[in-house]
């Protein structure tokens, strides 16, 4: 099975609002999921999202690839300098 962090759609039309969650790959972008991991909203100014980074530290570890997006939010909130020191370090 192949783990992948990515987004899922929530919110109104024209009012999207993001969660990060963690699901296989095959699965369709809002269906089910494993776990979630934060949310992303790109509505409010400034864009305001929130990562749970022990959590998402697990899920990197243990294989789970995160899309382009995820990649992004991931790296401005820090999570994926942390996932590299520690798999240096480790």
């Amino acid at each position: 099975m192949a783990v992948r962090i990515r987004l899922r759609r929530t919110g109104a039309k024209n009012a999207p609002r993001y969660r990060l969650v963690v699901t296989d790959g095959r699965a369709k972008r809002d269906g089910r999921f494993i776990e979630m991991l934060g949310y992303y909203d790109p509505t409010a100014d400034p864009a305001v999202s929130e990562v749970n980074e022990e959590r998402t530290l697990y899920w990197l570890s243990v294989g789970a690839t995160p899309s382009e997006t995820a990649k992004h939010l991931l790296s401005k909130a820090g999570v994926l300098k942390k996932f590299a020191e520690r798999k240096t370090t480790g």
